[in-house]
């Protein structure tokens, strides 16, 4: 995230910036993209109960909208991913609780895998943050990340280790 350059303040009565910064939770000084996956719990559980094509249409368009909303927000502050757009997030989340099993420790397990992959950007997260731009560079290395713990939770349910 390139946040450090010198950007204009989002403008929450917009409702665009609204959604890109999380309802508010993006504008956090620490952790924002944290706080912004934490959005993504309650969306999950409210999505949970759904049949998985409803989970999965509902999810690719946020994506979809999340490729707008990010690079449109992005392109007003004049910065790059800026820190405070947690859009990204909260749909990471939803791809990464996809096919996870259900119950509040699978929840937390997914948050912080996906957590995990998002901070650290493993190959190819990384690669892919540094050279795809917009909107669907912003939402993409998180879609990453979300298939990676999904994988990891998918791996960690498979093999009984909890």
């Amino acid at each position: 995230m390139s946040s450090e350059q010198q950007s204009n303040p989002p403008n929450m009565g917009n409702p665009v910036h609204l959604l890109a910064f999380g309802f508010g939770f993006g504008l956090s000084p620490k952790a924002p993209g944290t706080l912004g996956t934490l959005v993504g719990i309650p969306v999950y559980l409210a999505m949970q109960p759904l049949p998985l094509v409803y989970y999965l249409t509902i999810t690719s368009v946020a994506f979809l909208i999340g490729i707008w909303l990010c690079g449109q927000t992005s392109r007003d502050l004049g910065v790059h991913d800026h820190g405070g757009i947690v859009w990204d997030e909260i749909v990471g989340y939803l791809v990464t609780m996809t096919f996870a099993p259900s119950g509040w420790f699978w929840l937390m397990v997914g948050f912080i895998l996906f957590r995990f992959f998002d901070i650290v950007k493993p190959w190819p997260i990384r690669w892919v943050d540094q050279r795809v731009e917009g909107g669907f560079g912003i939402m993409v290395d998180d879609l990453i990340a979300g298939v990676f713990a999904a994988i990891c939770l998918a791996l960690l349910n498979q093999w009984e280790w909890f």
